[in-house]
């Protein structure tokens, strides 16, 4: 009897330790999870994509917006690299897209992938309103180009506000060829923020060359030489962009990928 209950107890205690050790495995489990989890959510970057509200071309009659290519390039450049992008624009919900970049001869692989990604074009519909964004949520802001931008971006002053906050908190500012003009009225410490620093964007070339010199309020090379910016181009629609410290410009829809590979390294640091 004394011997069974001597068996009795060792197995008990076996079982006993087998559950504790197995306790512990689990415990160890979770918590390795729960760091990971954290540290990846930690680790993702945060991209603010903003767009225009405006669908006007002056007063010409024509519709105007934000150019696809410009928005698809870099969002997918991004995406694909694991970034979370959030979009905004003036008005919120549903942002205009200039139809003229949605002309077959305009397309190239990443609007193709834009124009069938139902999940990206869901999103577009509900872009949040741009006075409801804080710099303090994100990494970076991206701005993407089209004429839309010269029409309301440029004196929005939450646009503004929200650039010369990401700036000063030290986080990079990307826009690419019209998107720099919002730029114009962007000051640091009472001086406009483009001044002495190197930036590129649509050219007085290029305006020219789509015949709309006379219909934009006003030329974005001028403008921002204006300020004090050094401005430097390249050929008509060949890819350029240039990087000033956390300032990233480009000059056309064709540098669109150049601005995103300049904003994911600068994220990378």
């Amino acid at each position: 009897t004394l011997l069974r209950i001597v068996r009795s107890g060792q197995k008990k205690f076996k079982l006993m330790k087998k559950i504790t050790l197995l306790t512990i495995i689990a415990f160890s489990a979770f918590s390795t999870s729960a760091i990971a989890q954290k540290a990846t959510k930690k680790s993702t970057k945060k991209v603010l994509f903003v767009v225009t509200s405006n669908d006007k071309l002056g007063n010409t009659g024509e519709k105007t917006g934000f150019w696809s290519e410009e928005f698809a390039a870099p969002y997918y450049e991004l995406l694909d690299q694991g970034v979370e992008i959030t979009i905004a624009s003036p008005l919120g919900g549903q942002p205009p897209i200039d139809p003229k970049s949605a002309d077959p001869a305009s397309a190239t692989e990443d609007t193709k992938r834009f124009d069938a990604d139902k999940t990206l074009q869901e999103k577009l519909k509900h872009t949040h309103k741009l006075s409801t964004i804080n710099q303090k949520d994100y990494d970076a802001v991206f701005y993407p180009g089209g004429h839309g931008p010269l029409w309301d971006l440029v004196e929005d002053k939450s646009s503004i506000a929200l650039i010369e906050s990401f700036y000063t908190h030290k986080k990079p500012v990307a826009f690419v060829c019209h998107a720099p003009a919002v730029l114009k009225n962007v000051k640091i410490k009472g001086e406009f923020l483009v001044k002495g620093k190197k930036i590129t964007g649509f050219t007085n070339a290029e305006e020219e060359a789509v015949g709309l010199t006379k219909v934009v309020p006003f030329l974005l090379e001028d403008a921002l030489t204006k300020n004090g910016a050094t401005f430097s181009k390249a050929a008509n629609w060949q890819p350029y962009a240039v990087e000033d410290g956390l300032l990233i410009t480009g000059q056309n829809p064709a540098s669109s990928k150049l601005v995103a590979g300049k904003l994911l390294q600068q994220l990378k640091k």
